[in-house]
C-alpha cells in the first residue's frame, strides 16, 4: 500500500474514553471539543516534504476519508491538514 501525491495513509491512534469534570465518560468519537487528534503514518506520497513513514502527527479530524484495507480501517488525509508532527 503506497500513498500517491501529497496524500498520507494514517492510522489513528486509539485515544480511549476520557471524563469530564462533572463526572461523565465520553468515548473519542463523542469528543466534539478536539479538533485535532493523533495519529501515525503508514505511507507517504511522493510530493511529501518533512514528513516521515512512522512518523506521529496531529492533524485535523474533519479532513480526509476512511479506506478499509485488509479489514484495517485507515485515513487518507492532504499534507496541508497536518498541524504537528512529533
Amino acid at each position: 500500500m503506497r500513498a500517491v501525491g501529497r496524500n498520507l495513509i494514517i492510522e489513528k491512534t486509539k485515544a480511549g474514553t476520557t471524563t469530564t469534570k462533572g463526572g461523565l465518560m465520553l468515548a473519542e468519537n463523542q469528543r466534539e471539543d478536539i479538533r485535532y487528534i493523533e495519529a501515525k503514518v503508514i505511507s507517504i506520497g511522493s510530493e511529501v516534504i518533512g514528513i516521515n513513514k512512522d512518523d506521529i502527527i496531529y492533524y485535523d479530524v474533519t479532513q480526509g476519508f476512511k479506506i478499509e484495507i485488509d479489514q484495517k480501517i485507515y485515513q487518507i488525509i492532504k499534507t496541508e491538514n497536518v498541524v504537528v508532527v512529533l
